[in-house]
């Protein structure tokens, strides 16, 4: 079940990555054309808050009772979790800069429901989003990444 968690948690990034790609090219081209926001804009929005909270949600699992986890493992003897690249990755880089960024993504979404010119909207979902993006590629274990890398899908 552990395995199945993990890759459902990797194949959710890229729903992530797509739809908050969407929603930022969405924005953007409100903000610049200056178009009126549409319920296509908010179920947009809407898709990439659930999807994205729906892998936190996955995620906190992991981290708390995965293999990894941090009731279900303990470090190393005689290490600082500081010093341990792998575990300070996975127990607290990743979760801290995943959480930021799905509070970011939270605020784009709740931009579609704030009684604001429509401009004020797109403008401040696009800035929203863009750094939920940069949170999230920067939190991603890529497969480049020593000691912490992942495969880009699960079982390669």
């Amino acid at each position: 079940m552990q395995t199945g968690l993990v890759h459902l948690h990797n194949i959710l990034r890229w729903v992530i990555l797509i739809l908050l790609l969407l929603s930022i090219a969405r924005s953007y081209s409100g903000w610049k054309n200056k178009k009126i926001f549409t319920n296509g804009d908010r179920k947009t929005w809407l898709f990439t808050l659930i999807f994205s909270h729906l892998t936190l949600l996955l995620g906190l699992i992991q981290v708390f009772f995965g293999r990894y986890g941090i009731f279900t493992s303990s470090l190393p003897e005689g290490t600082s979790l500081m010093k341990n690249k792998f575990y300070r990755f996975f127990w607290i880089e990743h979760p801290t800069a995943m959480i930021l960024a799905i509070i970011f993504i939270t605020l784009g979404y709740g931009m579609a429901k704030k009684q604001v010119s429509d401009e004020t909207k797109y403008r401040k979902a696009f800035t929203f989003f863009v750094i939920a993006l940069i949170l999230i590629l920067v939190a991603i274990p890529w497969p480049f990444r020593e000691i912490v890398g992942r495969p880009l899908l699960p079982g390669m």
